[in-house]
């Protein structure tokens, strides 16, 4: 199967600003891309690429006063499968974890999972480790929180979203990892796009999609508890702890999104 992946975002900055852009597929896929999907910046300006903590491809730029429009598109080799489901894997112990795990067992800036450990542990102590747990907390999610493109912000956090009960696939992801790190399961964010392939209409506009990996057995598996059902075509594009790793575009100064459009068919 092939997608077709893309997005043209436009930026406007009151005067010259440093930015850091996270929008190409991630090098994990690399080996998928049939065509590639270099950043275009529109008026041109220097752009410097590197890879972040976390393995990420990033771009460093001065965005110029005005408006400046980001734009790209590659084409994509899928498996065209759902994610897998692999109810028998194991949650290992924090001691027999590896090192690179242990970071994702933290609070962090959007997930504060120090906040909601009595929680976890009174809703979830009872479930089956592994990957039977991890999905009870996903079911929770999927429950517990109301989907609302108009009731989220880009500071709204974990506790929050459990507190208000709504929010966009962003919140849905946040709740979940910090439950999850709760319950000492490593979990970390993921953005990226997510095709409607083998979906029922009425279908939503694309936008980039939020959802996690959990570690269990010896890897990292996806979850999503915004959608709560495996999908098909899902293109990484960035992990990280949460959201403030793995921002789409990161101004240092005032800038304003005027128009946003992102495709994966």
């Amino acid at each position: 199967m092939q997608i077709r992946v893309g997005f043209n975002l436009l930026l406007r900055c009151e005067r010259a600003t440093p930015m850091i852009v996270i929008l190409g597929v991630h090098e994990s896929r690399a080996s998928d891309l049939l065509e590639a999907d270099p950043l275009q910046l529109l008026p041109k300006v220097p752009c410097q690429a590197y890879i972040d903590t976390y393995g990420n491809h990033c771009n460093r730029l001065l965005a110029p006063a005005g408006p400046m429009r980001l734009r790209g598109t590659g084409l994509v080799a899928d498996r065209g499968l759902p994610d897998p489901v692999l109810p028998w894997l194991e949650q290992q112990p924090v001691e027999q974890l590896p090192d690179h795990a242990l970071l994702f067992l933290l609070a962090s800036r959007f997930c504060e999972s120090d906040l909601l450990t009595n929680f976890a542990w009174s809703q979830f102590g009872q479930v089956a480790e592994g990957w039977q747990r991890v999905q009870a907390i996903c079911d929770f999610v999927y429950q517990h929180v109301r989907f609302d493109y108009n009731r989220s912000s880009p500071t709204k956090s974990a506790l929050q979203t459990f507190e208000s009960r709504v929010g966009v696939c962003r919140d849905f992801a946040h709740l979940a990892i910090a439950l999850c790190r709760c319950m000492n399961i490593p979990a970390r964010y993921c953005t990226g796009y997510l095709s409607d392939i083998a979906v029922l209409p009425p279908h939503s506009a694309i936008d980039f999609s939020a959802w996690f990996e959990a570690y269990l057995g010896q890897g990292w598996h996806v979850f999503d508890p915004r959608n709560n059902t495996p999908r098909i075509g899902r293109i990484l594009i960035a992990r990280g702890r949460d959201a403030a790793d793995v921002a789409l575009t990161t101004s240092f100064g005032p800038s304003v999104l005027e128009s946003f459009e992102v495709w994966a068919a």
